[in-house]
Formats: C-alpha cells, structure tokens, sequence
C-alpha cells in the first residue's frame, strides 16, 4: 500500500455537483498522492460514495449516514450548504444503513449530527437527538468511527456525547468556540478544518492552541473553496491549501503538518 502524502477526510465527489465528471477528478487527486472520503448525506450519495470507493483499490473511501437537513421538515430548504443532492425527507432504515457500513470500503458513519438553524423547532431538535443516537448505536455496533456534523450546537452535541462513551470520531467543519473545542479533544474526538481558515480569521485561536495530534483535514467540497480559488467549484486536489494555511497558522512546517494529520487520519479510520 503507497502512503499518501494528505487525506482529504470529508469530500462529496459523490454529489449531483460532479456527476459529469467525479472519476476525473478523483484521478487527478490521487495522482498528487492525496487520498479522499466521499461523505454521504442521506442513503442515494451515501450508497454512490460506496460505489465510487469500490472503483479504485486504494486512495479512496465512504462514509455513510443521514444528515439532519433531511430528518425534519424545519431543517428542509435551509441549509443549502449542506448538500446539493434534491431535498426530501427521509427515516432512517437501520437495516439498509447497516448494509452499506459492513462494506470494508465505508470507514465511518456521518455525515451524522444536528442542525439547529433558525425557525428550528423544539420538535425537530428532539427528532434530529433521537436519529443521531439511533445512528450512534449503528456505528458502535458496527465499530466504524463517527463523522459528525454540527451547526449551532455544540453544547447539545457535547451533552450527548458525554453519555456516548465508546463513540469515537471527528467533528467536521469545526466552527464553534476552544473552550467547546477542548471538551471535545478531552472526549477524545478530533477536529476537523477546511478552507474557510484561509479566508476567516474566526478559528486561528482554536487551531493555534488544537494538539497537532487532533487535527484532520477536509474539503467539504464542493463547498468552502479555500482562497485563492473561491469563485471555482471546490475538490479534493485544494487541501494542499487548507493544510498550508494551518501550518502558517500553528507556526510550523507543512510537511510536520501533512505528515501528523496524515497520520492522525489512518489511524482514526482504520486505513
């Protein structure tokens, strides 16, 4: 097996965004020796981030799972970074979800979480708990890691954890404060930055004081396209930048940076 120089842990090549072209951009990426985790939002793109893993025997990967934006009609036409896939709601089948995680191609369960944006209901927050934990119980029953995300919830997400004692994993798209932060890496969770750390100065704190030895990478593409390329579809090839701008960030050199959350993701997702 070759060793990848980064590993871009939460991409959605697998979305309607590059159905023209996602083989290629995939080969592209690997050719740089970056490898990838297609992230699945709701059961089609968690299904195609499997089919796409099987393509290639190395260098790409799923991960599969039901998004809150698809639990509840208050998170439905939200969040429109969420994903680009048709928006419908969507119960949570353990058996079919169970399936496609026995794949040893799938690594995690996620993307997975809770969502509060405005206008979300008590309701929809109680919905969105009770689907997380029946996910959580999937994942642990499994033993595959858990990719969460979380959006104006940290202190929930948190309190649930705290009861979740044998879940292990990453939160993506880090956005909340260190003192969220430090409880989380105290859980033992890793944290997770994409490209808005190269245009918002909002997460240098956290990431200045973040262990190097919890950080992971990501591209959430095709979202958050890091600068300099911000007006252009984001892809996996760009997490040279995100991980250059954390080296700047934590005053260190890049390839101690790509080498330690290299690392840190092989050994958080079994590959």
């Amino acid at each position: 097996m070759s060793k990848p120089f980064l590993i871009d842990t939460h991409a959605h090549v697998n979305f309607n965004t590059y159905k023209d072209d996602g083989d290629e951009v995939i080969k592209r990426t690997l050719k740089e020796n970056i490898w990838l985790i297609n992230i699945g939002a709701q059961y089609s793109t968690s299904k195609r981030a499997v089919e796409y893993a099987e393509k290639y025997k190395e260098g790409v990967y799923a991960a599969v799972g039901l998004h809150p934006s698809h639990i509840h009609e208050d998170n439905l036409n939200q969040d429109k970074g969420a994903q680009d896939e048709s928006r419908e709601l969507e119960e949570f089948n353990q058996e079919k979800y169970k399936e496609l995680l026995e794949n040893p191609k799938v690594v995690a369960m996620g993307e997975i979480g809770l969502e509060y944006n405005d206008n979300v209901s008590p309701e929809a927050r109680d919905k969105q708990k009770e689907v997380l934990i029946e996910q959580l119980e999937l994942a642990q029953q499994i033993g595959k890691p858990v990719m969460f995300h979380c959006r104006k919830a940290y202190d929930d997400l948190i309190e649930l954890l705290i009861i979740q004692t044998q879940i292990k994993g990453v939160i993506h798209c880090f956005m909340g404060r260190w003192s969220q932060a430090e409880k989380l890496i105290g859980l033992g969770f890793f944290i997770s930055f994409n490209g808005l750390t190269t245009y918002a100065r909002d997460y240098d704190k956290v990431i200045a004081k973040l262990p190097l030895e919890k950080i992971l990478l990501e591209t959430d593409c095709p979202y958050l396209t890091p600068a300099p390329h911000r007006d252009k579809r984001n892809e996996p090839l760009y997490i040279k930048l995100v991980a250059e701008k954390i080296a700047e960030i934590k005053k260190i050199k890049f390839e101690k940076l790509a080498e330690q959350t290299t690392k840190n993701a092989k050994e958080l997702f079994g590959i």
